[in-house]
């Protein structure tokens, strides 16, 4: 189901909403404000809020290209996670083991932080804290979420932040086939993403905000964002574009466009749901190199992510095209080798979206005073929880407030810009190749792979 336009196909998530949002009218002309935010996802809306919230007075245009939540928002996980992306090194090289730990804890407090905005906003998007779980099916997955628990100990966390689950515990949890146990973390919740979008939308209008959509920005540059049917003059320009950075022409290396795909599948019964327990709805990894992420929805469903091919020559999106037919098949295939009662379940929808990631594989967020240009983005596909605390940062930054989160380590630049085509595009197909064979390799023998190891070397991770 494609086309163009407000019944463009953007996941099933976002058709579960009903009736459709309104379509929103695009910049027509020249118009000038405080701040101008490029971006129509969680990272802009966020932005939007908290600045109107610090600043009610403020003029604040939000500029999106399509519709709010069409991109990585609206086809998301739906996964409020209470972490990000990018390991405890790499923050503590840029601030220390006290500025890694402070940025771990406030990536932590920003699901309740969801929860409660979530609340008070009145926006109905299934948000659920039953925190996270990561299984290990075999003895070397074991011996990997156990290793993950060990190294969180030796960071001081204990085990109200992550505990390790024998087998019995952890199909206690959810049934899931094979179970050898699980790390489990309570810093999670679920959401249906699209309904968290809009509604998050409709509160930045609330608040005072104009959002144009179908106004897709060709250029940003200080003071200024332009569009082929007008520019946004404004003292601060936000640029929070994620995956889709590279279609700005100044932005083409910045931030690499990763695709993830997604189905979900139709209301399970009640004696399903029993066979299954899952009564908590922890969101739930698995252990492999190439990971699914699943989670059990508000209205009964599963929904499973992953797989596909990652990345497209020159840093194409097309998200809105039909995912690819045997990434679907993949999920299913995993989605019953996970749970074996499910193998006649019907499935209801089926998606992809595109993610961004930097070359430090890690996110940062920013502000240039002297050109009044700011940024936040490159979460590696675990956005949901960090753009509401990367909006936070970025409205104490251009509110000049001398805050905790400004002076966490994530407040920088991205740093280094990938490697321009062919080598891309060569580079991160390769690695996504030496990912599935290790995976197969490792879960054939138990033994680690070498190819894996070199795999995580080359990507950075």
């Amino acid at each position: 189901m494609t086309g163009s336009g407000p019944d463009r196909y953007i996941s099933f998530w976002y058709s579960q909403i009903d009736p459709p949002p309104r379509r929103r009218d695009p910049l027509a002309g020249q118009r000038e404000a405080d701040v101008c935010i490029v971006g129509g996802g969680f990272t802009g809306l966020w932005t939007a809020y908290q600045l109107l919230r610090g600043n009610p007075s403020l003029e604040v245009v939000v500029l999106e290209a399509e519709t709010v939540g069409f991109g990585a928002s609206g086809r998301n996980g739906g996964w409020v996670e209470g972490r990000l992306a990018g390991d405890r090194e790499h923050w503590a090289a840029h601030g220390g083991r006290a500025g890694a730990l402070a940025l771990e804890r406030a990536i932590q407090a920003t699901v309740d932080e969801i929860g409660e905005v979530t609340a008070a906003e009145g926006i109905d998007c299934a948000f659920h804290k039953g925190g996270t779980l990561t299984l290990a099916q075999t003895p070397l997955q074991l011996q990997k979420v156990r290793g993950e628990v060990e190294w969180d100990r030796t960071w001081g966390l204990g085990p109200e932040d992550s505990a390790l689950l024998d087998g019995p515990a952890a199909a206690e949890r959810v049934f899931v086939d094979g179970v050898l146990g699980a790390r489990y973390s309570p810093h999670c919740a679920r959401v249906q993403p699209a309904r968290l979008a809009v509604g998050l939308g409709e509160a930045v209008e609330r608040a005072g905000a104009t959002i144009y959509e179908g106004t897709r920005v060709t250029r940003i540059a200080p003071g200024v964002a332009r569009s082929a049917s007008g520019e946004v003059r404004a003292k601060f320009v936000v640029r929070a574009t994620e995956g889709y950075t590279a279609s700005l022409a100044s932005h083409r290396r910045a931030i690499l466009p990763l695709r993830s795909c997604m189905i979900a599948t139709e209301v399970l019964s009640p004696a399903t749901w029993a066979a299954l327990g899952w009564q908590r709805a922890e969101t739930v990894l698995d252990g492999a190199r190439r990971f699914v992420y699943i989670q059990r929805t508000g209205d009964g469903r599963i929904a499973i992510g992953g797989r596909g091919a990652p990345y497209r020559y020159a840093s194409k999106t097309n998200s809105e095209d039909p995912p690819p037919s045997e990434a679907v098949r993949s999920l299913r295939r995993r989605l019953i080798e996970l749970f074996p009662v499910l193998a006649d379940v019907a499935l209801d929808g089926a998606w992809h979206g595109v993610l961004g990631a930097s070359r430090q594989w890690a996110p940062a967020v920013g502000l240039d005073r002297d050109t009044g240009l700011a940024w936040g983005g490159g979460y590696v596909g675990e956005g949901v929880a960090a753009a509401n605390l990367a909006g936070r940062t970025l409205a104490d930054l251009i509110l000049d407030r001398d805050s905790e989160l400004v002076r966490l380590p994530w407040v920088g630049r991205l740093g280094r810009s990938w490697p321009p085509e062919p080598l891309r595009y060569v580079a991160v197909r390769g690695v996504n190749a030496m990912m599935e064979k290790a995976d197969e390799r490792e879960w054939r023998t138990d033994q680690a792979s070498l190819v894996g190891r070199v795999a995580h070397l080359i990507s950075g991770r």
